[in-house]
């Protein structure tokens, strides 16, 4: 009997609404689901080790490369950033500490305005003009989704405590768990990758929302096809957004995540991993509109674990039945994630 998340994709495939990508579902360590459809480009077929840009997906993985650097001593949760960062401190965001950039609550949730006028890449120009913005928010005091900043603050953290780059010690991290996951993509690895391309109705609202539009506009070119499929982008760090995930990656690292003695709470011990995986900070996320509750790295509610993607990519852990899940899609605004949800 065909399992109704292998028939979902199949179906959405058959009829156009899905260009290419794959599900994954693993229950008690095995798989259940690894099931892909479509192609990677229009042309050659997808593959389960095909990788795709799963945006905020990304988000988890750049929280747990902090809270690697948290559990060999070089920071502290309630560390103050300005102890690592000085510069940090401008208008008024010397309050704001490592635990508040972890839970989107540092009050920086987009870059400020001369960031259009720097590239995407530029690491350190961008990081920079974070250091010198003014906080929408005291931080501490609200949520709200650091879109595309998240990434940079996270980076800026480990840099200063460490030495290491974000993406190249998550690099290491994921290699050592076999994680098929990549903050930046290697050469060896560009042959896999997945274009994306935009589906009917793709940016939408991202561009003209008074939330979302501030949120990701800036940089500009990240809701571009042409710029996302391009090796410049999935050669750089940009950990916020630039994931690039194959299905199996995500649900394993899931199926890994929530094992009381498996290996992300083994690395990380026992207090770190229950506020990376627990509620750390509730509240109306001024971003997202809704109210949200946030671990340090995660989103959280009575139902799952995990975090979606503008795109469409999504993974999470069930809290009703203890399955691990992940969704890539091409297809830049697809609500594929939906539709397999509700067939689980």
């Amino acid at each position: 009997m065909t399992h109704p998340v292998v028939a979902v994709l199949d179906e959405w495939a058959e009829d156009g609404r899905e260009p290419g990508g794959a599900v994954c579902v693993l229950r008690d360590g095995e798989v259940v689901v690894d099931h892909v459809a479509g192609t990677r480009d229009g042309v050659e077929p997808w593959a389960s080790d095909t990788l795709v840009m799963a945006y905020s997906v990304a988000k988890p993985f750049a929280a747990l490369v902090v809270l690697d650097a948290v559990a060999e001593g070089a920071l502290r949760l309630d560390q103050p950033v300005t102890e690592l960062w000085p510069e940090y401190a401008a208008h008024g965001k010397g309050t704001t500490t490592v635990r508040h950039v972890l839970h989107h609550s540092a009050g920086l949730p987009r870059f400020p305005d001369p960031a259009a006028d720097l590239p995407y890449d530029d690491l350190e120009g961008l990081t920079t003009l974070l250091a010198g913005a003014s906080p929408a928010f005291e931080p501490g005091t609200a949520v709200a989704e650091h879109a595309l900043t998240y990434g940079h603050l996270c980076d800026a953290l480990v840099r200063r405590a460490t030495g290491d780059d974000l993406a190249d010690r998550f690099a290491r991290i994921a290699a050592e768990h076999g994680w098929d996951l990549h903050l930046r993509v290697a050469p060896t690895d560009l042959g896999r990758c997945a274009d994306v391309v935009a589906l009917e109705g793709w940016p939408g609202d991202y561009t003209t929302d008074p939330r979302w539009g501030p949120a990701l506009a800036v940089p500009t070119g990240l809701l571009d096809p042409e710029v996302l499929n391009s090796e410049r982008f999935r050669r750089c760090s940009f950990p916020a957004i630039a994931m690039h995930a194959s299905a199996r990656g995500l649900a394993r690292f899931y199926a890994d995540l929530t094992a009381p003695d498996g290996p992300v709470a083994t690395r990380l011990g026992s207090d770190l991993h229950a506020a990376y995986v627990g509620p750390q900070a509730s509240g109306h996320d001024l971003v997202l509109g809704r109210e949200v509750t946030w671990t340090l790295g995660f989103q959280r509610d009575e139902e799952d674990l995990g975090m979606g993607g503008a795109g469409g990519c999504a993974a999470w852990w069930s809290l009703i039945d203890g399955s691990a899940v992940g969704v890539v899609t091409r297809g830049l605004g697809s609500e594929l994630a939906d539709a397999v949800w509700d067939a689980l």
